[in-house]
């Protein structure tokens, strides 16, 4: 995995905590390793991260952070980073890469649904920050992959619905509809804990 095969030095000898994101990049794109090697430190665990809530499957998972983070090394010196950093920059990549496998392993019809009213993201977030664990892990992964992958994206990664529209190739509302899909999915999934979080819902 690319941990192993790209190491990981002390962060002390980078000043990873002081050095500027765009002096990595351009120490990176002049082939040093070392530098590479403390981006790779700092964002490898993100980049997992999306990719395991995209995917649910940790082997794919880190081949798609292997791959992002090749195409770090690979781009550097093409990059243009803003205040964000290149973290953007590998949270895009790796989407991206995620929605290819999703897109490879079947292709998934949206319907004709029509959207329905977005329930606040603040309910995900409480889904989370309670820990439920493997119950909303398996509610996650029984849901249709682009529903998944709207949820991630728009939840998880907090892009705005024209973002994750734009990212998957559909419409704003087609996102509404994944994301409203999903949450009542969800909802229907771990109804016992659901009720609890949301005491108000009907």
């Amino acid at each position: 995995m690319l941990a192993r095969k790209v190491g990981a030095g002390p962060a002390g000898k980078l000043g990873l905590g002081e050095e500027d994101e765009a002096a990595l990049v351009g120490r990176v794109a002049a082939g040093e390793a070392q530098a590479f090697r403390a981006l790779v430190d700092r964002h490898l665990p993100t980049v997992l991260a999306i990719a395991r809530r995209m995917l649910r499957d940790d082997a794919e998972a880190e081949d798609v952070a292997q791959e992002t983070l090749l195409r770090l090394w690979r781009n550097a010196a093409r990059l243009e980073l803003g205040e964000g950093g290149v973290r953007p920059w590998l949270r895009r990549v790796a989407a991206n890469l995620c929605i290819d496998r999703v897109r490879a392993r079947r292709n998934t019809s949206l319907g004709d649904a029509l959207p329905e009213e977005v329930e606040p993201p603040s309910q995900m977030t409480r889904l989370v920050e309670r820990e439920l664990g493997k119950r909303v892990d398996a509610a996650l992964k029984a849901l249709p992959e682009r529903q998944r992958l709207a949820l991630t994206l728009f939840h998880y990664e907090g892009m705005s619905q024209i973002e994750v529209g734009e990212m998957m190739g559909i419409s704003d509302e087609a996102v509404e509809s994944l994301l409203a899909r999903a949450r009542r999915a969800l909802k229907a999934g771990l109804r016992e804990e659901w009720q609890g979080l949301l005491p108000q819902a009907d």
